[in-house]
């Protein structure tokens, strides 16, 4: 990193003013402070009357920011952090930051339900639009407003047509999202355990890493498909033989 004007090197560690913080992280010098207030990021180091600001604070500002866009609430935002080391390095944060990245590329759009219904080609009553929300086609947005998969929304109103019951989709959607956390925790604690340690002795930059698990993404999702698949079939197979003994 190179040192300007409104940067202090100290042995090895650069630091940086406020200002040089803020332009780094695109946040406001009140919202830094306010997160430094709530805890969420330690305070600023004292240099004679001067604060300064290490990698450390900008990687944790910028992991705030990331959760921020996930939708997580100032609670949960708390909750999460709370849950890493005040030891941890700014890699340790920058792999907690690409594990939260989408997993799969999808286009939500956000629509009024005039725009969904013209998108839909339809009139859709407020239980079609509970079922489309069940399925995971669509979710609510504030100011009565959705985010819709476009993608995915045809397939949606498929179900519709062939009248899917929405108590069905309510019950894989719990499904779906128990077993999805267990899966992710699971791969977290793998990729933490068994590919970090390595990167992280050889000396990796966050950046790399983060290239390593867009890679992995495909092949990660490719590989839950199958085993689905493949654990449907065997499913199947078995309920037939059972009947038929």
């Amino acid at each position: 990193m190179v040192v300007k004007e409104d940067e202090l090197a100290v042995g090895t560690v650069t630091l940086v003013t406020l200002e040089e913080l803020t332009d780094r992280v695109g946040m406001s010098v009140r919202n830094v402070r306010f997160y430094t207030a709530k805890g969420l990021v330690p305070p600023p180091i004292r240099r004679g009357r001067s604060g300064y600001y290490s990698a450390d604070h900008i990687a944790r500002l910028q992991l705030v920011q990331e959760l921020q866009g996930h939708g997580f609430t100032l609670s949960a935002i708390e909750r999460y952090l709370a849950g890493i080391p005040a030891n941890a390095s700014p890699e340790d944060i920058a792999l907690h930051r690409t594990m939260l990245a989408p997993w799969m590329a999808d286009s939500w759009e956000e629509l009024s339900r005039t725009e969904l219904e013209r998108l839909a080609g339809r009139r859709l009553a407020d239980a079609d639009v509970e079922t489309l929300e069940a399925l995971g086609v669509l979710r609510t947005a504030p100011r009565a407003r959705f985010l819709v998969s476009r993608s995915q929304l045809g397939v949606g109103l498929g179900l519709l047509d062939l009248g899917y019951p929405i108590e069905a989709a309510r019950a894989a959607a719990e499904v779906y999202a128990a077993h999805g956390r267990a899966i992710a925790e699971e791969l977290y604690e793998l990729f933490r355990t068994k590919v970090w340690p390595v990167y992280k002795e050889q000396g990796v930059s966050p950046e790399k890493i983060q290239d390593v698990v867009e890679r992995l993404k495909p092949l990660s999702i490719a590989s839950l498909v199958q085993a689905y698949e493949a654990g449907m079939d065997a499913t199947r197979r078995a309920n037939i033989a059972k009947r038929a003994r």
